[in-house]
């Protein structure tokens, strides 16, 4: 997470140093999204194959060599280098991805929502070390901005294969229980709430995406200094991860409709700060709205979602729902740039409000439909 927030501070302004064409500027953390689309299903099975805690590990030398191969990148002004490197890392991230469900895959069903919200809850360190991270070695490497930030994040992914070397896993085997029959996978996405778990988690995360993503331009096109730009990432990813202390057990109580529709609401607020005016002030209020509104949508639809698979149907159950989700969050990041580029801040937020409707009104109808099941029940 650290790395991640690092490469969303920094990934838009050195595509803009390094493109020719400039609206191409958010072409390399569009391609780490795709990287991490294209990799969540062999991710899942290759986990299904040789184990959680082996694939993780195999991942963490893929994170290394492509911040490894940034740092070259951009010492070089190579732009092709420049998203190689990031494809790579996003690679890793496609394998991190799973650390949530292996955590909710790794408890009691009643305490999966909670599970998911402390692993999420990492993202707090994340949003001190990331962003300062880049911003405290931005110029390390004389002449080639940006660089150190890539170097240093080459460090992380050594302390993140150490954190795991010690990490110890139940047995993707079931020991003593009898698995019950896998449906095929036509039959699980029929269920109603799965269709709104995955909308809710793709759309949320598509709209956090794009707005953030387009950020550091915006901020740049009104003379914000990458300082300021830090500080606005920086609280942006608190604020993603900060409630993940608390979520899984509001979402106790209140059960996930409830606070992924608040997450909903939260994401018409943010806008409507955008909307409102371009100051520091603006851009952090908007910024710390979008990232509590991610959370309680992912949150809550992650939490969703593993009320609609058995344990022997999850590889591929969350294996799909990733590809859909990150491949939403690719479009958002590569259509971010062109659109902020071409039209402005403007069209960026007024853009996301229809996929914020969507949101809410699944919501809506599967809250309406469980009324009438639990009516007909009874």
């Amino acid at each position: 997470m650290s790395g991640a927030s690092l490469i969303v501070a920094t990934a838009a302004l050195v595509g803009l140093q390094l493109a020719e064409d400039k609206s191409l500027s958010t072409l390399p953390l569009a391609a780490q999204f795709i990287a991490v689309m294209l990799t969540s299903i062999p991710a899942a099975m290759l986990m299904k194959r040789i184990g959680r805690k082996e694939s993780f590990i195999l991942a963490t030398a893929f994170g290394f060599a492509g911040a490894a191969v940034s740092t070259w990148s951009i010492i070089e002004s190579e732009f092709t280098g420049f998203i190689i490197g990031v494809c790579l890392i996003g690679v890793f991230n496609g394998f991190a991805n799973y650390y949530r469900f292996t955590a909710a895959d790794s408890v009691g069903q009643g305490h999966k929502s909670r599970a998911i919200s402390f692993v999420l809850a990492g993202g707090v360190i994340a949003a001190i070390v990331g962003p300062n991270l880049a911003n405290y070695t931005k110029e390390v490497i004389e002449s080639a901005y940006f660089a150190g930030s890539y170097a240093a994040l080459s460090v992380l992914y050594v302390f993140s294969l150490s954190a795991l070397v010690f990490l110890k896993l139940p047995s993707i085997h079931t020991h003593g229980r009898v698995e019950r029959k896998q449906r095929p996978l036509r039959e699980i996405i029929r269920q109603p709430a799965w269709g709104v778990a995955v909308i809710c988690g793709m759309l949320g995360y598509g709209v956090m995406a794009f707005v953030m993503t387009a950020t550091p331009l915006a901020m740049k096109h009104h003379a914000h200094g990458f300082a300021d730009t830090s500080f606005v990432i920086q609280w942006h990813v608190l604020a993603m991860f900060a409630p993940s202390f608390v979520t899984g057990s509001i979402i106790r109580r209140l059960g996930e409709l409830q606070v992924m529709f608040i997450g909903g609401m939260l994401g018409f607020a943010c806008v409507a700060i955008n909307l409102a005016g371009s100051s520091i002030m603006h851009f952090w209020v908007a910024l710390v709205l979008l990232g509590l509104s991610w959370n309680f949508l992912f949150v809550g639809a992650t939490s969703l979602l593993t009320r609609t698979y058995h344990s022997s149907e999850r590889f591929k159950v969350q294996a799909l729902n990733d590809f859909i989700i990150f491949t939403t969050v690719a479009l958002a990041s590569l259509s971010a740039g062109y659109l902020q580029f071409h039209f402005g801040w403007r069209s960026v937020n007024v853009g996301v409000l229809p996929l914020l409707a969507i949101i809410s009104i699944s919501i809506f109808l599967l809250a309406a439909w469980q009324k009438k099941q639990s009516s007909v029940a009874t």
